[in-house]
């Protein structure tokens, strides 16, 4: 038996409108690898609006890299915000490096929401090369944002 691979990673179901009215959303997004994050941001921020979250309440903030996203994830949730995105791109060097620092971004992320009774969601990309990277940044594999969004939305209806 073959399992089919689906090419588009994106592909994610909708949620319910009422359970994500009037809700504040930070985006933090890391400057590293800017040609990537800057795309999950847009497609992020489009499926947010297209699930009729309001512009004003997108709250953007910027971080150095991925390992700074979860500082700056909660001071988003000290300013009010409902939830959080965290999008970064983190690519395997030749050294160790990749791994402390995709281990602390995710442990990092958990620990803000769970720390803050917050959804802060892990956009954050870890891959071998930036050919990677690229696809899954509106490439053949579909955009993370979007992912990203999706989940966001999911987890405040939960609440």
């Amino acid at each position: 038996m073959s399992i089919k691979k689906e090419k588009n990673l994106s592909k994610v179901h909708s949620v319910s409108q009422p359970a994500i009215h009037d809700k504040r959303i930070g985006i933090v997004t890391a400057e590293w690898n800017k040609e990537i994050t800057h795309a999950l941001r847009d497609a992020c921020v489009e499926t947010l609006i297209k699930n009729n979250i309001k512009k004003t309440d997108i709250i953007h903030a910027n971080a150095p890299g991925s390992f700074e996203l979860p500082f700056v994830a909660k001071q988003l949730i000290n300013r009010g915000t409902d939830a959080v995105i965290c999008l970064g791109c983190i690519i395997q060097g030749e050294t160790r490096h990749f791994d402390f620092i995709a281990d602390a971004t995710a442990n990092g992320i958990m620990n803000v929401g769970i720390l803050t009774n917050t959804p802060v969601i892990f956009g954050v990309l870890t891959t071998n090369t930036m050919e990677q990277a690229l696809a899954r940044a509106g490439g053949k594999h579909g955009n993370k944002g979007v992912e990203a969004a999706m989940t966001c939305l999911k987890m405040l209806e939960i609440e």
